[in-house]
């Protein structure tokens, strides 16, 4: 299976080149595409270095810092182009540890069409969030179940792998949220379409080096978002995709589009 790590950077030169060593550990045949954002601290060039040396490293250069959304779906196209079996999402920061990876191409190969690594089912877990932080988390996804109906554990969950055609069905150059919305909205999307989802648990840790970039902003556009993905689905005249909600105990069948499940935790190095 071809895979692509899709990894938007934006001042993470302490955190890349450790990062990608353990990707390489868990997923050796794997490619990875670096998205930066100009970063100040030099993390492009540092990426054109490590890129320089490893046919499996490839690098894409913005302009700025022009958001996390933009640079996914930038991420996602090249994969289309360059027709990557499966494209994930992860953080720069080793929040998502690589040592999930496998866990996801399993996930995969056993007819899922997104795999989110979720904080909230069982096995997952943020040991080392202050309550503030998991009530904001917490509150925010019980919030987002609610308001668009979606049988998701974590909807705002960063770390995943799609399918390759659910990226060229979605519609990509439609979305319009950033941040944690983004997320949300390439949920709704998914399950829209009818594909199939499953959440396999993670244990979801705080950045090793550098600031978090959440911010007071990021989080009222998501709480908004929300709002404008419902009031743009009450104006589609269509009904929407019939969702069956598959038990953690069963593990997912092949062609059974619009189905939501937990796999059961797979052995981790």
């Amino acid at each position: 299976m071809k895979s692509l790590i899709i990894i938007p950077t934006y001042n993470e030169v302490d955190n890349l080149r450790p990062l990608l060593g353990e990707i390489f550990e868990n997923l050796p045949q794997t490619d990875i595409l670096i998205v930066d954002d100009n970063s100040p601290d030099n993390t492009g060039a540092l990426a054109d270095e490590m890129a320089a040396h490893d046919t499996r490293v490839h690098v894409l250069h913005r302009a700025g810092k022009l958001g996390l959304g933009t640079a996914y779906i930038a991420g996602f196209k090249y994969a289309i182009d360059q027709n990557y079996d499966v494209a994930f999402e992860m953080d720069a920061d080793f929040s998502h540890d690589p040592r999930y990876l496998p866990n996801f191409i399993t996930a995969i190969e056993h007819g899922a069409d997104l795999v989110i690594g979720s904080r909230y089912v069982k096995g997952g877990g943020t040991p080392n969030w202050s309550f503030l932080r998991r009530f904001i988390s917490g509150g925010g996804n019980i919030y987002t179940r609610i308001v668009l109906n979606l049988p998701i554990h974590d909807c705002t969950a960063g770390y995943r792998c799609y399918r390759r055609n659910v990226l060229e069905t979605i519609g990509l150059d439609t979305i319009v949220s950033q941040g944690y919305a983004f997320q949300v909205e390439l949920v709704h999307r998914v399950l829209k379409y009818n594909f199939k989802i499953v959440e396999i648990p993670i244990i979801f840790m705080d950045r090793r080096v550098g600031k978090s970039k959440m911010s007071r902003k990021i989080f009222i556009e998501g709480f908004l978002s929300v709002l404008r993905i419902r009031l743009n689905e009450r104006k589609e005249t269509s009904q929407p995709a019939h969702i069956t909600l598959q038990q953690a105990s069963t593990p997912p069948t092949e062609n059974s589009g619009g189905e939501v499940g937990e796999l059961p935790s797979v052995a981790q190095k």
